[in-house]
């Protein structure tokens, strides 16, 4: 087994029953790059940078977009087509032009488009931001689909954490209940890889 997956396998708690106390999300991300292996820090790094508002500009999404790694590509195309869904509709609502504001970059197929409008739509502002942050998921588990602790299994923890981490912040129940979703999905994985090791 490479070192990716003793990397997560090796973060504190990951493995225990007991919720987050006051080692919060942040402090795995930490664990992360302080203890990742050879040439996986810049790509974390890169993803990282992606949670900066500041950073956010059509040369950091062209960058983005042509990046060698293809989780970071095609997590950023759909982070992309998730923040233009966003501006539309508050152009929409406000009244605003159609495309101020709007990122001229081409994000490619959308097929969570309508989901994404749907969630948009909706009359509660917390809701709206689970809705958008599960769809967020979900992308995250489809981009790591086949990927057994690789660097791409790696950022797509990452990007976890990082939804975790603003949920409590936003309400520390909901943090902590995504929190323990990770735990969970994370086990399946090392039982996965465990039986899979133990049958060769």
């Amino acid at each position: 087994m490479n070192n990716y997956y003793y990397l997560v396998a090796s973060l504190p708690d990951l493995t225990k029953d007991r919720a987050l106390g006051e080692e919060d999300a942040g402090f795995f991300i930490r664990e992360i790059k302080a203890n990742c292996p050879p040439g996986a820090l810049a790509a974390i790094e890169f993803l990282e940078s992606g949670y900066e508002e500041a950073n956010l500009t059509e040369d950091f999404y062209r960058k983005a977009l042509s990046h060698k790694n293809r989780f970071l590509r095609e997590w950023f195309r759909f982070d992309l087509n998730v923040r233009n869904a966003k501006v539309r509709y508050l152009n929409s609502a406000l009244g605003r032009p159609a495309g101020k504001d709007v990122m001229p970059l081409d994000g490619g197929e959308f097929p969570q488009s309508q989901e994404v409008e749907h969630v948009l739509n909706g009359t509660d502002i917390l809701a709206r931001e689970r809705g958008i942050d599960d769809i967020l998921w979900k992308k995250a588990d489809e981009l790591t689909t086949f990927h057994y602790f690789d660097i791409d299994t790696v950022l797509g923890f990452f990007v976890k954490l990082k939804i975790i981490d603003r949920w409590l912040r936003l309400d520390e129940e909901a943090g902590r209940t995504m929190f323990r979703k990770l735990v969970d999905e994370v086990r399946g994985t090392f039982r996965g890889m465990e039986s899979a090791h133990t049958e060769e």
